[in-house]
């Protein structure tokens, strides 16, 4: 008994070391981490690199805030902490100062300056009686010849939401994805005459993952073997508002380059800011066709196509043992438009049951596809029709319908991998007749898609 009992307490303290091996190989923190300076977003080194003005604009912010009013997503009752941070107008300021081109002045907290400025004044009059006049007074204040109105307009939860998985025999494993999205507008307004000046948008797509894996066993009627490890990942709010923020303050740096807005900070000098208003205008010209979820759509398919398939197939029929067998099948689709499209195929297959029929048949096939998702580079479709099966004696009659995905791997390029279900008319595929239930056939293929011909 004492020898199965250190068995036990060997196991116990070898699985601790195993989950805490693993715990480092995936990443997982198990010590407190040092403060560290904020992480930098894609758009602040752009920033930081860009072309200086001739003098820098003085500009001022009283007021950039979440106007969403949302609430952070919860699944498990109200959750009243906020789902945009709070500081948004402290991330433009920050912003501003990083580009170069803008002297910031306090607007926000300009009660609390103004306060300062009185105590420092009451000071000087009551200790400084016998000083200059003109030492005691302070300098004035900085001026803005342009304000910055705006704010983060929009949080959407659950844009686009996703996931895959796999259980078989009691191991298992899935992900899972989840997109919110937020979009600020930031306008610049003159402090002369009141008028817009100019006016940008930019949205941010905020990323959830998830992974799981998980094992689950009967290794002996009272042995129990329950295994699971799983990784979350969110993309921090505050860097895609940051991001987003970043983003808007470059648009508005380029456009009001291209626009002259910027009057003596650039002058003459546009000549050496072409190169990034190029840059910007053919962004433009591609956030046209962009959707929600950074997706670009487009016409990636012609009016016809050819394509070629290997296939695998398996026959449900009046014998046992049926055999994976594999087929080959080619053929030509019409595009009727760019959600349906007919199509005639011809295949060979072979259905065999070990040891006891084989038969070899040449497949013609009309369907009717639908592609469910068109204008994107991956999309599923669906399909069926009806068909014939040839070997040699009277022509078998079936109905078929299947269903898959298609990726678009280059320019009228396409793979595609699929599963289709044949459902015979009769049950003489195998020249045997048992039963009420008709012969089928389960098939399994890959292949390519060559679209030609014109839009």
């Amino acid at each position: 008994m004492r020898f199965y009992m250190y068995i036990r307490i060997f196991f116990c303290v070898a699985l601790i070391c195993v989950s805490i091996g693993c715990s480092s190989l995936f990443g997982l923190p198990s010590t407190p981490e040092k403060s560290t300076l904020g992480e930098n977003t894609p758009y602040t080194k752009e920033l930081k690199d860009l072309i200086p003005p001739k003098e820098r604009i003085v500009i001022g912010v009283y007021k950039f805030r979440d106007q969403t009013g949302q609430y952070k997503p919860s699944e498990n009752g109200n959750n009243w902490s906020t789902a945009v941070p709070q500081g948004t107008t402290t991330i433009l300021i920050k912003a501003l100062e990083d580009s170069n081109w803008f002297i910031p002045i306090e607007r926000e907290n300009i009660a609390n300056l103004l306060n300062e400025r009185q105590i420092i004044r009451s000071t000087r009059q009551e200790y400084m009686k016998d000083a200059d006049k003109n030492s005691q007074a302070l300098p004035p204040l900085l001026y803005a010849g342009i304000l910055l109105e705006g704010g983060v307009i929009s949080y959407d939860s659950n844009v686009m939401t996703g996931g895959l998985g796999a259980r078989y025999f009691g191991i298992g494993a899935s992900t899972q994805y989840r997109q919110d999205r937020i979009t600020i507008y930031l306008r610049a307004v003159s402090t002369l005459n009141g008028e817009i000046l100019k006016t940008v948008y930019t949205s941010k797509t905020i990323l959830s993952t998830s992974v799981n894996g998980s094992f689950f066993r009967y290794i002996d009627t009272e042995r129990l073997l329950e295994a699971e490890v799983g990784l979350t990942q969110n993309e921090p709010v505050q860097l895609a508002v940051t991001e987003a923020i970043e983003k808007a303050v470059k648009g508005l740096i380029v456009e009001g380059i291209r626009d002259k807005i910027w009057g003596k900070a650039v002058e003459d000098n546009t000549a050496i800011y072409q190169p990034l208003i190029k840059s910007y205008e053919n962004e433009q010209n591609d956030n046209q066709n962009r959707v929600i979820g950074n997706k670009y759509p487009a016409d990636y398919r012609q009016k016809f196509s050819l394509y070629a398939n290997l296939e695998a197939q398996k026959v449900k029929d009046d014998y046992v043992n049926p055999k994976f067998n594999l087929g080959a099948k080619f053929g030509f689709k019409y595009l009727i438009n760019p959600y349906l499209n007919l199509d005639f195929s011809a295949s060979i297959f072979t259905i065999e049951n070990q040891n006891i029929f084989s038969r070899t048949y040449f497949v013609p096939e009309a369907n009717l596809e639908c592609i469910i998702l068109p204008q994107y580079k991956l999309t599923p479709f669906i399909y069926g029709g009806i068909g014939a099966m040839y070997s040699g004696v009277n022509p078998q009659y079936k109905g078929q319908f299947g269903g898959g995905l298609e990726y678009m791997a280059g320019k009228n390029f396409g793979i595609r991998a699929s599963s289709q279900y044949d459902l015979g008319f009769k049950d003489d595929w195998d020249g045997i007749v048992n039963g009420k239930r008709k012969d089928q056939a389960l098939r399994f293929s890959i292949g390519v898609n060559f679209y030609i011909g014109q839009k």
